[in-house]
């Protein structure tokens, strides 16, 4: 099916940010909002999700969160995951304005660490009608709570940003996976190449995102998903077992999809894998849909 892109902007806490929808030809079935994995932009592994859901029947909005890409947002590369899933109720609230998609239920799909964002997202609005999560993290902060020293190195790298105006920042990658967000050989192959580095993508993380990383915890959304949810997951991706352990914690109806992946990267960009995760995707929201 042919898909195509339009700029779509919307703002939070007055803050520009900065999108891109994928329509496809013809009514669209619903509207997906879609967010990804930790430092990523829209033209990334949210975007490939987007397309391929576009490319299904709906329409599906990529964006990049609020201090990333060619969105606006200070402190620049500052990974906070309860201000992305701000960021994406805002984005619903764009969506559900726009005359295109009047009536049209509004759908999320998150990837990596997007499933874990979405996941508290879509356990907060009760206006997303359905919940994928692509080799999701789902932080478990019972089972993994905060290093202390963590949080306070990044507690420190704040109040000198306050103080002096300094953003104290790390490599998101690097090749030797030492002091960076992603100390992942897999990860630098993806975001230190060209196979995954696109134009509006900073290799960056404000060393401040760890006073919002460090204990943040998507295990508690799962008891609180009132929406059909699909996991999607291979045992090789980045730790099954908080996948297993949210999935058994959700009540609402629940679906699994279980693939063979190499590891976590190749969700992002492998179509073995992103074309049966964007069917299952699809498939749930197409019977979410047709009863809205």
């Amino acid at each position: 099916m042919t898909v195509n892109t339009v700029p779509f902007t919307f703002t939070r806490s007055g803050d520009r940010l900065v999108g891109t929808l994928y329509l496809p030809v013809g009514e669209p079935t619903g509207v997906v909002v879609t967010t990804g994995p930790l430092t990523s932009v829209k033209e990334q592994a949210a975007g490939v999700y987007a397309e391929a859901l576009a490319r299904r029947g709906f329409a599906a909005l990529a964006f990049d969160h609020r201090t990333f890409g060619e969105s606006a947002g200070e402190p620049r590369q500052l990974e906070d995951p309860l201000g992305k899933a701000a960021d994406i109720s805002a984005a619903v609230s764009a969506l559900e304005a726009d005359e295109r998609f009047t009536g049209k239920p509004v759908v999320a799909l998150g990837v990596c660490a997007g499933g874990g964002y979405m996941a508290r997202a879509v356990a907060d609005d009760p206006r997303l009608r359905a919940f994928a999560g692509v080799a999701g993290v789902y932080a478990d902060a019972a089972a993994n709570p905060a290093d202390p020293a963590v949080a306070e190195r990044g507690r420190l790298a704040r109040e000198r940003r306050l103080a002096t105006g300094e953003v104290e920042t790390i490599p998101a990658v690097a090749a030797d996976n030492g002091d960076v967000a992603m100390p992942l050989t897999e990860a630098f192959e993806y975001y230190g190449t060209p196979r995954g580095v696109v134009p509006n993508y900073t290799n960056g993380f404000a060393v401040e995102s760890f006073e919002h990383t460090a204990g943040f915890d998507a295990q508690e959304a799962a008891a609180r998903l009132s929406v059909p949810f699909l996991l999607v997951h291979s045992e090789n991706a980045l730790v099954p077992p908080w996948a297993h352990k949210f999935y058994a914690g959700v009540a609402s109806p629940k679906s699994e999809l279980w693939l063979d992946s190499v590891g976590q990267i190749d969700f992002y960009d492998d179509p073995r894998l992103i074309e049966p995760a964007a069917d299952a995707a699809a498939e749930l929201f197409r019977g979410v849909c047709a009863v809205a």
